[in-house]
């Protein structure tokens, strides 16, 4: 496909304010709209502005009613919903994080197992992961680390020490790169499931607490990744038809790893609580299904 020219120029926020209007959205406070065009940016805010345009969407003319007002509730509520979903995959990674640095070690014999080679098949892929690991290490000016740089003659720091350098997706890399099966089965057994749902989740949540650090849109976005699935799950978990590219399956996920590291957690709550707050969000649009709060998963006593 040929690459056409980029052919647009810079626009100030009260011009595209005037373009806005222009195009049928309804700017009840010019003032305010041009501030937030200057604070957040018009690029930003375009994520939240699309869903309002009538089809065809390249005609970039706005639903009747479509306004300015309605493009910063959806952009306030995709905010308050970064910072639910990035709160609550913290614990989670954090647990996970746990269980394959402890694990690991308890099973090999070896605290320095992140390090060394011969616990990996794929020695490219281990290479990799230990040079990302050596330059996050040497880096680092955690109080923790720095302690162990002068007070031990290792190179490196035992797992449960080095191993708080590592996000998630780190995890998920060493994690899939191990050579002892039985070791990966156990620890994914140890949130009730199989290997590769395990790692399929892990990557899924990566994804999303990216999305949330980085300021994503989250809230209508589909994903490219398709979560695998248990055939059949041993934990209450979600019997309606759910598209798995939508937002609404990577918060039953997190549903579901929480209700294991924190039995007693209120994410019902806290979700309703954000719908309540945001009654104009159309839930469709993140993919709950209707009776969603009924789901095993959802409705089940603690």
């Amino acid at each position: 496909m040929a690459k056409i020219s980029f052919g647009k120029e810079y626009k100030t926020p009260r011009q595209l304010v005037s373009l806005l209007e222009g195009r049928g959205l309804v700017i009840e406070d010019r003032q305010k709209a041009q501030k937030y065009l200057e604070s957040i940016g018009y690029y930003r805010l375009s994520a939240y502005m699309y869903p309002l345009l009538k089809a065809p969407k390249s005609a970039h003319q706005y639903k009747q009613g479509a306004s300015f007002t309605k493009v910063m509730m959806l952009y306030r509520f995709d905010k308050k919903l970064r910072m639910l979903l990035f709160n609550e995959i913290e614990k989670i990674e954090i647990a996970v994080r746990e269980a394959v640095m402890n694990m690991t070690a308890e099973r090999t014999g070896d605290i320095y197992w992140l390090t060394n080679n011969e616990h990996f098949r794929d020695q490219t892929i281990f290479n990799n992961s230990f040079s990302m690991l050596s330059k996050e290490y040497e880096r680092s000016t955690e109080d923790f680390i720095e302690h162990f740089k002068n007070t031990y003659s290792e190179p490196f720091p035992p797992v449960w020490i080095i191993g708080e350098l590592l996000p998630m997706g780190n995890v998920n890399m060493y994690y899939r790169n191990m050579k002892d099966k039985t070791l990966k089965k156990q620890i994914a057994q140890r949130f009730s499931l199989h290997a590769p749902v395990f790692e399929s989740w892990l990557s899924v949540l990566t994804l999303t607490r990216n999305a949330c650090c980085h300021h994503a849109r989250v809230w209508n976005k589909i994903n490219k990744i398709i979560p695998n699935d248990m055939k059949k799950m041993s934990r209450p978990w979600i019997t309606l038809p759910s598209d798995k590219r939508r937002i609404y399956y990577n918060i039953c996920i997190i549903k579901y790893f929480l209700d294991i590291i924190s039995p007693n957690n209120d994410m019902l709550g806290k979700m309703n609580m954000l719908f309540y707050d945001y009654p104009e969000i159309d839930k469709a649009a993140l993919g709950f299904p209707k009776g969603w709060e009924e789901e095993p998963l959802w409705a089940q006593m603690v």
